[in-house]
C-alpha cells in the first residue's frame, strides 16, 4: 500500500502540489509571521511554489496577507526572492 502524499494550494499559480516542494510561510500564535522550511513550527500556515514568478503573483494579488490574516514585512518578501534564486 502506498503512502498518501499530503497535497497543498500554491497561492502564486494556484495549483495543488505536494507539500514538501512547497514554501511554507507560517502565522505564529503571537502573530509573528516568518518561514517554515521543516513544516512543524506552530500557527496557520500558507504555501507558495519556489518560483519567482509565483511569489510575484502571490505578492502583487496579497494572497499571502489574506490566507495569513496579517500584514507581510518586506523583509519576508525579500527573504523569499533571494532563497528562490
Amino acid at each position: 500500500m502506498q503512502k498518501k502524499i499530503p497535497m497543498r494550494q500554491c497561492l502564486g499559480c494556484r495549483e495543488m502540489k505536494p507539500k514538501r516542494e512547497l514554501i511554507r510561510v507560517v502565522r505564529s500564535p503571537e502573530g509573528e509571521v516568518s518561514l517554515d522550511f521543516k513544516g512543524k513550527k506552530p500557527g496557520r500556515g500558507a504555501y507558495v511554489c519556489p518560483s519567482p514568478e509565483c511569489l510575484k503573483k502571490a505578492t502583487k494579488s496579497k494572497a499571502l496577507e489574506r490566507a495569513l490574516s496579517a500584514e507581510i514585512p518586506e523583509e519576508l518578501y525579500l527573504d523569499l526572492q533571494g532563497r528562490m534564486e
